[in-house]
């Protein structure tokens, strides 16, 4: 081979500059299409598994009422739902192996709360504080629970 061969060899083999810089460029905007398009379904996706899980906690408070004659307390609360609270005025009328295997957290990582005395015209509510954990809110903060459809 002759030195200019080894010459245009060496030159062709790596990337310039510009052409690097047009591949990151492309890459961010690929990321950012992706993550526009996605972050909104995970924010769905979250609210959807709070929904279903109030309403397996509803379901088994109704179950619970219906052997034991009464809604848990507020001092009970879901807990009465894994294991049998003290205090019950015919003990073995609560389900062996509870109403739930264990409580859920909400998807964002907050225990669901219960209110025996509902603040929105049910028999009780059972509900998430939302993202932000605290009452009320607007978007992902807001509070979702079993007195909405």
């Amino acid at each position: 081979m002759t030195s200019e061969n080894q010459n245009k060899r060496k030159k062709r083999q790596g990337f310039t500059l510009v052409e690097l810089m047009v591949v990151i460029v492309i890459i961010g905007l690929l990321a950012t299409v992706v993550a526009l398009n996605v972050l909104p379904s995970q924010d769905r996706a979250m609210v959807g598994k709070a929904k279903a899980d109030i309403s397996v906690l509803e379901q088994a408070i109704e179950t619970y009422r219906l052997d034991n004659l009464n809604f848990p307390t507020d001092q009970q609360g879901l807990e009465a739902l894994v294991s049998a609270p003290a205090g019950l005025a015919q003990p073995e009328r609560y389900r062996q192996g509870g109403y739930v295997r264990r409580l859920p957290e909400d998807p964002w990582g907050n225990p669901y709360r219960y209110r025996r005395q509902s603040a929105h015209g049910q028999q009780f509510d059972v509900f998430s504080l939302g993202a932000d954990g605290k009452e009320g809110g607007e978007g992902n903060d807001a509070d979702l629970g079993n007195w909405q459809g």
